[in-house]
């Protein structure tokens, strides 16, 4: 029967020695052996937390969008009472005097009982604040298309008002900008962290496996195989690796997320989920999510193949 050439066969066949007890060189490094398994399990808890760095990143923008959108289209007129003089004709006037603003559209009154409960998660329940002189509050709703010029509003308002204060939101909504691109950054540098441990998992494996099989290594180049060759062989089986190992923890990440999904969507009725709801959204990640897991999946394949490969060919240009 004919038997086909190969680099180790023939080194074999010249060291007079047999040749099966030299793998073929596709086996050069197995796949399932101890440490590719644990090369794929170190992948896989990488990518999951690689996946849920980037997704919550994207999270917290996405909601700091809608968070700084929707303050901005409102502003709060906040009137204080004060001794001598009628704070509900006060309010009244007030309100009045900003609805003749075409960049109002709504000026809404809150009542002393709504006003008192904004209060009550600052000073507790239980106490009567009906004794404190509490500030009465006018939210507007401003026009999108035509924004009101608050300097002309604050004139305005200290005439009809000399009590009242406008407030506009623009130092909240620039910390909320802050805040937001801040636990983007954290959450970005993490990722990036994860991927550098990954890498040096990689690579420590991929020294691993070339001191372990480093007798056939050095045995098929003195022999005249190509570096090339061998550090494909390399390449092929941890990508392989990656490739798997990246797909286990895609796959986690994206079953995280719609387990989240359905947790919040079970808790939204409760306080502490509609506050999670207002933070994180309803952890629905989007198309922009799974294509970030699919692109770091692939990156991920892509990453250890090419340590694998640059380490081999490192490790073959030593020996000359």
């Amino acid at each position: 029967m004919m038997q086909f050439w190969s680099p180790t066969r023939q080194a074999a066949s010249d060291m007079d020695v047999d040749a099966d007890e030299f793998p073929a060189p596709s086996a050069l490094v197995p796949a399932d052996s101890v440490p590719g398994r644990s090369l794929v399990i170190v992948i896989a808890i990488m990518t999951f937390l690689a996946a849920l760095a980037a997704n919550v990143a994207i999270l917290v923008a996405d909601a700091s969008v809608e968070w700084r959108s929707d303050i901005a289209h409102e502003a709060t007129v906040q009137v204080r009472p004060t001794p001598g003089r009628n704070i509900e004709a006060e309010v009244a006037t007030a309100a009045e005097a900003m609805r003749r603003d075409p960049g109002v559209q709504e000026a809404r009154i809150y009542s002393q009982s709504e006003s008192e409960a904004l209060l009550r998660p600052w000073l507790g329940q239980g106490l009567d604040l009906s004794e404190l002189p509490t500030p009465r509050m006018i939210v507007l709703k401003l026009n999108t298309e035509n924004r009101p010029d608050f300097d002309r509003l604050r004139i305005e308002l200290a005439r009809v008002a000399p009590n009242a204060v406008l407030d506009d939101h623009h130092i909240f909504i620039e910390r909320l900008g802050d805040m937001a691109r801040a636990a983007v950054a954290a959450a970005a540098l993490i990722f990036f962290l994860i991927l550098a441990a990954m890498a040096v998992a990689i690579a420590s494996a991929t020294r691993a496996a070339v001191a372990t099989n480093r007798e056939i290594v050095e045995v098929l180049h003195i022999v005249g195989a190509a570096d090339l060759f061998i550090a494909r062989e390399f390449q092929r089986r941890f990508m392989a690796l990656g490739l798997r190992g990246a797909l286990i923890g895609g796959g986690g990440a994206i079953a995280f997320f719609v387990l989240a999904q359905f947790l919040a969507r079970r808790w939204r009725a409760t306080g502490g989920g509609d506050q999670m709801e207002a933070m994180f959204g309803d952890f629905s990640i989007g198309p922009s999510g799974f294509l970030v897991i699919l692109l770091l999946v692939g990156g991920v394949a892509a990453l250890t193949g090419y340590l694998s490969r640059y380490i081999v060919l490192r490790h073959l240009s030593r020996l000359g």
